[in-house]
């Protein structure tokens, strides 16, 4: 019998909203004055006060901890034995910030200058080491770097580690900041970046996603272990997928063939069939190509049934790695207030897709369901996850 899994706390940090309320209260309400970029964000309270230490953290590490921060208050006293817990926060890119600022150092400077801190503040798994000493964390600590699939692969790769018995717990997610000259540059140059300033997943007139930064992370336990503690359970983990579509560096297989067994796999997984899914939370980047696969997808995949769907990017950009991780703390709190916050920006949907299911006009009720959330990053990677109420 497969071991089931709780979700007992969630932690975001976001352009959309630092904490999970003022999140929650973003993707009903629209993007929020301050644009795609965390604005007020101060470190220092995660890492006791101490500022040395804060700067020696690079940007993305600091927004993983932040998250962590939330999410571990929330679940409570988990952490019965640290050997049986661990960390797992994906990241598309990792210290983007701090390699530029010191490459800088090193021209203007010279190569004494360059700061000792350059490699342990750039590396990619800085941020789920960083969670693993804050909380004493010594059960498996690793990084998933797979673009902007890493934050919905590192929650089903977590979930499958306490499903094979290693571990009781895990703090998983996603985070990234790329807000930095040359990765907003990057981007732009590759015109992946929308003209207009907006993010419309799915709309006729779409033109690209907004770049954005954030973090967000999941505390997943054992069903069992969770309720001998007595945990306040959000919401059930059911099943994961994984495909790659071994095609193109950046375009979607055509068809959205890799997406569509990905999503198949992640049912399969749950033990569910695409009848018994209420809620899709999509990629939905807004870019031409990738909307156009994706939609096609969840098309071939769903049928006649055709759950809801919705894009949360229209509110909180594209955060690369950790876009999963977000989508996955959207899709709890839409489980938890019964509510399916419409897709922002979007206005009119691309006669291509008629038949996708997508709430854009308005946010609405519902009955909370099963929930899948897709990711699909450049390289080819694809990841879905399967989130129910508890």
């Amino acid at each position: 019998m497969k071991v089931r899994i709780a979700v007992t706390g969630i932690g975001v940090v976001s352009s959309a909203g630092i904490g999970i309320e003022a999140f929650w209260n973003s993707l009903l309400n629209g993007v929020p004055g301050n644009g795609f970029s965390i604005e007020d964000f101060d470190p220092l309270p995660f890492f006791a006060g101490n500022a040395k230490e804060a700067r020696r953290a690079d940007r993305f590490q600091q927004l993983a901890l932040a998250a962590t921060h939330e999410a571990i208050t929330q679940a409570g006293d988990f952490i019965m034995d640290p050997s049986a817990v661990g960390s797992m926060i994906g990241t598309g890119v990792g210290g983007l910030g701090t390699l530029e600022n010191q490459v800088k150092v090193l021209l203007d400077k010279g190569p004494r200058r360059v700061s000792p801190f350059l490699v342990p503040m750039m590396m990619a798994n800085a941020a789920s080491a960083s969670v693993s000493m804050r909380y004493g964390l010594q059960g498996p600590c690793e990084t998933i770097v797979t673009a902007c699939a890493a934050g919905t692969h590192s929650i089903g790769r977590a979930a499958e580690l306490i499903r094979s018995g290693k571990v009781k717990a895990m703090v998983a997610g996603g985070a990234e900041a790329t807000l930095t000259p040359i990765g907003t540059q990057g981007f732009l140059n590759m015109t992946a970046v929308s003209n207009e300033g907006i993010s419309r997943p799915f709309d006729t007139q779409r033109d690209g996603f907004m770049q954005s930064e954030g973090a967000g992370v999941l505390i997943l336990e054992e069903w069992d272990h969770a309720v001998s503690r007595g945990a306040d359970v959000l919401a059930e983990f059911l099943g994961s997928g994984s495909t790659a579509d071994a095609h193109h560096i950046t375009a979607p297989a055509p068809g959205g063939n890799g997406a569509v067994r990905c999503m198949e796999m992640a049912l399969n997984d749950a033990g569910l069939v695409p009848a018994n899914i209420g809620q899709i939370n999509a990629h939905g980047t807004s870019t031409p190509l990738n909307d156009a696969a994706e939609a096609h997808a969840i098309s071939r995949v769903f049928g006649g049934s055709m759950p809801y769907v919705t894009g949360t990017k229209g509110v909180t950009g594209h955060s690369l790695g950790a876009a999963g991780a977000l989508e996955a703390v959207a899709v709890v709190l839409s489980i938890l207030n019964e509510t399916i916050p419409k897709t922002h920006g979007t206005t009119e949907i691309d006669p291509e897709f008629e038949d996708l299911n997508l709430v854009y006009s308005d946010s609405i009720s519902w009955s909370p369901e099963p929930t899948i959330s897709n990711s699909f990053g450049f390289g080819g990677h694809n990841g879905s996850i399967v989130i129910g109420p508890a």
